[in-house]
């Protein structure tokens, strides 16, 4: 029994039909292994099903895309290890997809999950074991970037961008039916480009033009604000309950999306999560937020600055002026203020620096709960050491000026 492709949706499976009219059945085998199948529980869509704000209820996996990308390679090229590096190109995936490249700050390439695609392989027996009986080396399927059939930079035509523009144009938005999905595939054919490179091209301008408006529909469906909005709320929901230890980045890519909304719906962010879902419409603020720039930031350090120095003068003038108080407490004040000065710039310029350091470094690596740590640490230990040399001070007070 074929686990994944015997249950498959109906619609699916008639798309696939146009892809590869003869599905390869070796390729049976590697989708039913456990690390493949895991992939069907998570949505293309990034989780914007999920809300009213879209149009379309319709599941089309992350597995679904897939395999899609491996039957078109395999009905350009016929070629096994070209095939399965499609196949494993989301391999990778967490639940709600891109989500996650906007948590670790990947907004343009949307391609940070993408590093532990040989890691996942490698751990598994399955794939391991198909690998070595069909004599292929992991280095030659992990990466789908090395064949311009199955990817290559854009605007160039590949069969993974050629796949998510079909799919999400014939089931997520509804803008082609099955007719015009195969009017438009059965026109592309391997093509040398300009750059004497090969990609997949248009054999007529007629739909060349047609894919082209599709594709310029879906690009702006993509960039809207409510896909941009659903994508950035998503993650930092997540952000969130995983600094709280309420979900790890490691149950993102064991959980189904499912399990992974039961955990946000659970959690008090629950009825924001809820508003999204319900929701019909994005409403655009006609103020744009307020943004510090350079020099406002530099005129408001300097003030701070002034603003310091002015009240130590007033009480340095009202100090030394106080009546009693003579040339002989000048004289103390002065060689005691020194003393203070030092510990001073250590206190306020060298420890912060060192902590900011420390902090930035594991914000640059995505590191939140780190970088928070670090700092509650350095908080509560600094706060320390200053409540304990305050009460020495003010309890040896007499001693220390006395003999000292």
């Amino acid at each position: 029994m074929k686990k994944y492709y015997d249950n498959l949706n109906t619609e699916i499976k008639k798309y696939f039909k146009i892809l590869e009219s003869n599905f390869p059945e070796w390729l049976n085998e590697y989708i039913d292994t456990k690390e493949l199948l895991s992939q069907q529980y998570i949505s293309v869509t990034c989780g914007t099903i999920y809300s009213n704000l879209f149009e379309s209820d319709f599941f089309f996996s992350s597995l679904d895309h897939s395999v899609a990308v491996a039957l078109i390679v395999w009905h350009f090229t016929h070629d096994k290890k070209q095939t399965l590096s499609g196949l494993f190109h989301d391999i990778a995936t967490p639940a709600f997809k891109h989500c996650v490249d906007f948590l670790n700050g990947d907004y343009m390439t949307q391609e940070s999950t993408e590093d532990l695609t040989t890691e996942i392989i490698k751990k598994s027996k399955e794939i391991m074991k198909l690998l070595k009986r069909d004599n292929i080396e992991i280095s030659e399927i992990d990466n789908y970037h090395l064949y311009p059939i199955a990817d290559n930079d854009t605007p160039k035509l590949s069969a993974d961008r050629l796949e998510y523009s079909l799919s999400n144009a014939l089931f997520t938005y509804r803008l082609l039916d099955l007719a015009s999905i195969k009017e438009i595939y059965d026109d592309i054919e391997i093509q040398t480009n300009e750059e004497k490179e090969i990609e997949l091209g248009f054999k007529t301008k007629k739909n060349a033009r047609n894919f082209v408006k599709v594709t310029s529909r879906l690009s702006v469906i993509y960039r809207e604000d409510r896909t941009r909005y659903s994508m950035q709320l998503i993650a930092d929901i997540l952000k969130r309950l995983s600094d709280e230890n309420k979900i790890s980045k490691k149950d993102l890519y064991e959980l189904k999306e499912s399990e992974v909304i039961n955990i946000i719906e659970s959690s008090k962010y629950n009825d924001i999560f809820n508003i999204w879902k319900n929701a019909k419409k994005v409403k655009i603020s006609k103020e744009k937020p307020k943004k510090e720039t350079f020099i406002q930031a530099v005129v408001t350090l300097i003030f701070s600055q002034v603003l310091i120095k002015l009240l130590g003068l007033v009480y340095t003038l009202y100090l030394t002026n106080r009546e009693g108080f003579g040339d002989s407490g000048n004289a103390i004040y002065s060689s005691g203020f020194q003393i203070y000065a030092l510990l001073l710039t250590f206190s306020s310029t060298g420890v912060p620096n060192a902590i900011s350091y420390l902090v930035s470094e594991r914000l640059a690596v995505g590191d939140n709960k780190g970088a928070h740590k670090i700092f509650k640490i350095a908080f509560v230990t600094f706060a320390l050491i200053g409540i304990m040399g305050s009460l020495l001070l003010f309890a040896g007070a007499e001693t220390i000026s006395n003999k000292w």
